[in-house]
Formats: C-alpha cells, sequence, structure tokens
C-alpha cells in the first residue's frame, strides 16, 4: 500500500512540475521557430551623447550571436526573419558623489533608458519593452595630470548588462 501511494505522490508531483512554467534556457518564447535570421539595425537615439548607440546596437548583436542558433546582421537588408529596433531615449550623468577637499564630484551615475521592438517579417510586433532602465556608476579621476573619462567605459559596461537582459527576455520570455 505504501508503494502504490509512493509512486502515486510521485506522479503527482512529476505532473504539476511539468506544468509549473519552467523551461530549457534558449526555448525562444518570443522568437518563431522558423526564425532563422535577425536583423539589429544601429539603434536610434534622441539624446546629445556620442557612440552609446553604437556600443548597444554592437553588444546586442554580439549577444545574440553568442546565445542563439540565428544568423545575426548589423543591417536591415536581405529580407530578415525578425528585426530588432532600439531606439535611446534618454541618457543622463549625473554626480553621485563628491570629493569634499576638492569640491569636485568624484563618481558619476549614468541612466540610460532604452525602447526595443522585435518584429516579423510581416511587421507582427513579437516583443516590446518601452522602458528598459539601466544604470552605472564610474569613479572620476581629480587628477589633471593623469585625467582619464571613465564613461566610455561605463557605457561598455552598461552596454554589455543590457544587451544579457534583453537577449534573456526574448530568447527565455522572462
Amino acid at each position: 500500500m505504501s508503494h502504490r501511494f509512493i509512486g502515486l505522490a510521485f506522479l503527482t508531483a512529476l505532473c504539476v512540475l511539468s506544468g509549473c512554467g519552467y523551461h530549457t534556457i534558449g526555448a525562444a518564447t518570443h522568437l518563431p521557430p522558423d526564425a532563422h535570421t535577425l536583423s539589429v539595425p544601429m539603434f536610434a537615439t534622441r539624446t546629445e551623447t556620442y557612440h552609446t548607440e553604437t556600443a548597444l546596437t554592437d553588444a546586442v548583436i554580439r549577444e545574440f550571436a553568442a546565445r542563439s542558433r540565428m544568423h545575426v546582421t548589423p543591417a536591415g537588408g536581405g529580407n530578415p526573419d525578425v528585426v530588432l529596433h532600439g531606439t535611446i531615449l534618454k541618457e543622463v550623468i549625473e554626480p553621485l558623489t563628491y570629493n569634499t577637499t576638492t569640491q569636485q564630484s568624484s563618481s558619476y551615475l549614468i541612466t540610460l533608458v532604452v525602447s526595443v521592438t522585435l518584429n516579423d517579417r510581416d511587421g507582427k510586433v513579437l516583443y516590446q519593452n518601452k522602458n528598459y532602465v539601466f544604470r552605472n556608476q564610474y569613479q572620476a579621476t581629480s587628477d589633471l595630470h593623469t585625467f582619464l573619462d571613465e564613461s566610455p567605459a561605463a557605457i561598455y559596461r552598461m552596454s554589455r548588462d543590457f544587451a544579457r537582459a534583453l537577449v534573456a527576455d526574448v530568447l527565455e520570455g522572462m
């Protein structure tokens, strides 16, 4: 009797767990199963900053190429199966901490707000997030003789983080 109960409990648990929403990584819930090519045109920008759109676009292309089996291209030509469009809506750099001795900022916070839309060949929206918000902190050099602008490195770090999150959302449906 107890073997039958244990077997029934195991079978019930297996049935419950199989329908609880877990899936394997890369289960491409936002991509059609027949999608083999992805185009990621250069992100648009509504800001006056320089080069952030290039860093974001490159990071997204690299991440999709690394984590999916699709052929990823930077341009919209060639009639791709899906196209990912991105727009940088806002980029703000704010002082975060101050050096009380020099009265200068010693670290900064960069905040990006990005909108992305993934469309299939017919224009149907497969995935959309109009409000990705990413932040990254970086330190400033206070010595003018050894000054090194750290904001480009912060943008690249933030671009990688953004690309990882975006690709996970698209591929894993999180």
